[in-house]
Order: structure tokens, then sequence, then C-alpha cells
């Protein structure tokens, strides 16, 4: 893990430097092309211009990869993906760099503003992606030789398995495949995976397997009579933070299903531990952080009086906190206003209802607009929560809910949000019945997940607080 985050640093580096070199191409071109001064040109330290590029274009590019996702799961990237992605990222960049930084600069054509730009985007190009694919070839070096690993469960031990297990064995196709061991699916015969693997267990057990044994890759090989165990384990996986590989049959190549990242190692089927891309969940933290501060800072009235009604109109604290099970299944405190008296639950948990007894009478007023949920937008800054996103739910009801619709858990593959479709289309549910009814909303959030979805979230949450339709 800490070389992978070395890694991550080596990356910045080099596209830092290679900003300050095309940067420095760029300042040399237009000195002797442009302004035709090949011998009577200033130092470029002593041209404000250029010093002052020197501070603000590095830290522009370095956004921008940052937002596109750049710097997360390096060892798993594609060398020609990461030529495209860059290709286009470049090209972005460069456009907002042109038009906010060189666009009023003197030119004697108006074909030296091509140039201009033709020379930045190539030299950012062929710096950055020199450097990129020096360190890429550098990781696929340290995956094949093992000095970076993923912790791996192979699941089955089938003629299947073993073909697996053989040739990610191989050193040229390692690709940072660590196998930690295997679970045992049938009474499979003796093979090379059951000889050379350490049997960890069974499916009973997987979670526990994955939690003791720090598993970040699963590769799942079982025949096509076994597909109807599938969905039980991708139920008892979808909470955990891996990246699952499915062995294909034919009907899955068939189907399209199957993706293939390399050439040269085998096709898989591929389920990702998060539902968004990279670029994806950086644009969705960067809408929660900037909307919630905006929010607290329009609300902080509101929020002023209701702490004030509260303190005057019940004992207790004025915020509430409570448990509740956050992505990937970590836990953490929500933060509401305190809607209920002290001790409401101290038989235990309990669902609201209407005309719930252990409701105040501000705690009615605040749920019916839900102001109650305000608090949460610092739940949202501390990274533990979204805007919008599935219900997060305490574990004790979580528990039953996976009794009644083993589906759940796949909810836990996104942040818990404030509102969400299902709180939008259903409610508060009152039973786990309920509860189970309203999940439905939630998959289908997950499903079609993206920032104009969220808006629209917001908006009929907004109508909803506004009109009183809470409960």
């Amino acid at each position: 893990m800490q070389k992978r985050r070395r890694f991550i640093g080596w990356y910045l580096v080099s596209d830092y430097l290679s900003s300050l070199a095309a940067w420095y191409c760029l300042y040399m071109f237009r000195k002797v092309v442009i302004e035709a001064q090949p011998f009577h040109f200033s130092l470029p330290f002593q041209d404000n211009q250029f010093f002052a590029g020197l501070f603000i274009v590095p830290e522009i590019w370095l956004v921008l990869h940052y937002i596109s996702g750049t710097y997360t799961d390096l060892y798993r990237k594609s060398r020609l993906q990461e030529l495209v992605k860059t290709a286009l990222i470049l090209l972005l960049g460069t456009l907002f760099i042109f038009f906010a930084l060189l666009l009023d600069d003197k030119v004697r054509r108006f074909t030296d503003y091509y140039l201009t730009f033709a020379v930045l985007y190539s030299a950012q190009f062929t710096f950055t992606f020199l450097g990129r694919i020096i360190l890429l070839n550098r990781a696929k070096a340290n995956l094949r030789s093992k000095r970076v690993a993923y912790n791996t469960l192979l699941i089955g031990g089938n003629q299947k398995a073993t073909e697996i297990y053989e040739e990610f064995s191989a050193p040229k196709n390692s690709f940072g495949y660590k196998f930690a061991g295997y679970i045992r699916l049938n009474g499979e015969t003796q093979n090379k995976v059951t000889e050379e693997l350490k049997q960890l267990g069974n499916i009973k057990n997987l979670e526990q397997i994955v939690r003791e044994h720090q598993i970040e890759e699963i590769i799942i090989a079982i025949e096509s009579n076994e597909h109807h165990r599938l969905n039980d384990i991708l139920n008892t996986l979808a909470d955990k933070n891996v990246y699952i590989r499915i062995i294909p049959d034919m009907y899955d190549i068939l189907s399209g299903t199957t993706k293939m990242n390399s050439i040269i190692g085998e096709a898989f089927i591929e389920i990702p531990p998060s539902l968004l891309s990279e670029w994806q969940r950086i644009t969705k933290r960067w809408f929660d952080v900037i909307n919630s501060v905006l929010a607290l800072i329009f609300i902080s009235p509101l929020l002023l009086y209701v702490a004030v009604r509260i303190k005057l109109t019940s004992r207790g604290p004025i915020f509430y906190t409570q448990e509740r099970l956050g992505q990937y299944g970590t836990t953490f405190h929500i933060i509401k206003f305190r809607s209920m008296y002290t001790n409401a639950e101290q038989h235990g948990p309990m669902l609201t209802s209407d005309d719930d007894p252990r409701v105040t009478s501000v705690g009615k007023w605040i749920r019916k607009y839900r102001i109650d949920e305000l608090p949460q937008f610092i739940n949202v800054l501390k990274g533990e929560m979204s805007i919008v996103g599935p219900r997060a739910e305490r574990r004790f009801f979580a528990d039953q809910i996976v009794q009644h619709a083993p589906y759940y858990k796949h909810i836990f593959k996104v942040q818990p949000g404030i509102t969400s479709l299902g709180m939008v289309k259903y409610g508060y549910a009152s039973t786990v019945e309920e509860m189970v009814k309203r999940l439905k909303y939630d998959i289908i959030y997950m499903e079609n997940m993206n920032i104009v979805m969220d808006f629209k979230i917001i908006i009929y949450t907004v109508l909803t607080v506004l009109y009183g339709r809470g409960k």
C-alpha cells in the first residue's frame, strides 16, 4: 500500500514538471517565432507573464487531472486508455488556459493564435504522456515482479480455477495477484489450486475471510451449473470494498457483459467496488461540498431559530447523534435536530409512526418539513454522506431488511444521502416492510446516478419541504 501511495506522488511530480516544461517551450516559441526576437528577448525569469504562469498553470493542470480521477487506482490503469484520456483532458485544459491567459496577447497575424494553441497542446501532451508512460511501464514491471500486489481470493477449486491460477502464477502474467487462498464450493478434486493454496473456508464465512485477510480482489471461478450460487456470493460482497472478477461462460460472452482490459490476460466480467467512475465520484464530491457550504450559510438563521425552540420546549440536547451505516458498511454518527423526548428508545430501537407519542411538539413541526435533517450537511462536509443517496439506516434495521431483501447490501456501494429518490417517492417508513418497498427506488437511483438526477431529487425535496409533505 505504501508503494502505491508513493507512486501517486511520482505521478503528481511528473505532471507538475511536464506543465513547467510545456510552459517554457511556449514562452520560447512566442519570443523566437511569433515576436521574431531570436537574439533580443529577456531571460524567462525577467518576464512577469512567464513568471506568473509558473505559479498558475501547473496548479490548473493538477486540479484538472485530479477532477478527472487521474490520481487514483494507478496500478490498474491501461496504458492505451490513459493515452486517450490524457489527450482529451489536455485538450480541454489547453482550451481553458488559452482563453483565460493567452487570448489577449498581442500577435501580428490571427494565425498566430492557432500556432500558440497547437504548440501549447503539443508540448503539454508530449511531456505529460512521456512521463506517464515511463511510470506506467514501471508499474507494470512492479506488478509482474510482485513488488506490488493485491491480496486476492479465489472462489472455486475446479478446472476453471486451476487454469486461472496457473495463468496468473506465471511471472509474465502476474498482474499483481497475490493469492491468499481459495474458498471451496463443492467437493472439488485434487488439483494445483487445492494443493498449493490454503483453503480459507467456505461461502458461509466469506465476509470474515475478506476482513481478516484484507482481500482487495476476488476472482469467482464457478461452473455453469453453479450460477444459481452467484447471486448469493454477490449479495454477500455487495457492501465490501473489493474488486470482483467473474470468469464468464459462453452465454456471458455472447450477451456482451464480458470486459477485457488487456489482450494478454483473461477476459472477465468485472464488478468494481464503486458504481461511479473516478471523475463522477470527484465531481459529485465537489457538488456536495460546495452546495453544503452554501446551504449552511443560507439557512443559518433557520438553524439558530430551531435550536432555540428545541432548547426552550423540552429538556435535552439540541442535536441528536446516532450510529448509522455508511458506504461499504462502515459506521458513522449522523447529526440531526432532536425531535423526540430524551430516552425515547430506552426499550430498544423503534421506528416512528404517525402520532408517535415520543415526538415533541417542535419535533412534529420539524419532521413535517424535514428540518430535522438539515444538520446532516455537516456529515456531508465530513465526507460521511452525500446530499443525494440512499437513506442511512441503523444496523438493527439493516439486518432485518437483508432478511427480506438480500440485495439490500448493494446500496452500500454508494454514500448515503440527506435525501433520496426513495424519500421523495415514498417518504419515511414506519415498518421494515415499508423500508423494503422504499428500497426499490434507491436501487433505481443507483442504476441511474448522475448530477442531473441529483438536481431533480433536490428540487423535489425542496418542494416537499416547502409544502410540508414530510411526516
